[in-house]
């Protein structure tokens, strides 16, 4: 697909410069191709002053996230895994039931969040992305 769906402008004064505010439209894409998107971004790989030890002044806003392409098999099939650090404590939750408790929203979530590195900044990076329906 064309970079025609990302529509970007500048925002209001942040410390660190401007922050830049970039829009995905999630139409008919992939959830992979649209999180990886979104993940790239916020660490700041797309800006010119790229810093990999600092959170840069980017917001990401995903908007149509009810028109993602999913096939039905992927739904079915997925399982996200948590262990509550007790015994016999591991929790299975289907893809299918995240979408039916939570949304797709929470599922297009912890796709971007399994995509930023797992350190101090992770926190803060994911706080700067905003998930629309």
């Amino acid at each position: 697909m064309a970079e025609k769906t990302i529509k970007t402008h500048k925002g209001g004064p942040v410390q660190g410069g401007e922050r830049t505010a970039y829009i995905i439209d999630a139409a008919d894409r992939s959830l992979g191709r649209v999180a990886s998107e979104a993940a790239s971004i916020l660490l700041g790989k797309k800006s010119a002053s790229y810093v990999q030890n600092e959170v840069l002044p980017m917001e990401v806003t995903i908007v149509n996230v009810s028109k993602l392409r999913m096939t039905e098999k992927r739904i079915a099939m997925k399982d996200y895994v948590r262990y509550t650090g007790y015994p016999g404590g591991l929790i299975t939750t289907s893809m299918q039931m995240m979408i039916e408790k939570k949304g797709v929203g929470e599922v297009l979530r912890k796709a971007v969040d399994g995509m930023i590195p797992r350190n101090k900044l992770r926190k803060e990076r994911m706080k700067r992305l905003t998930i629309k329906d």
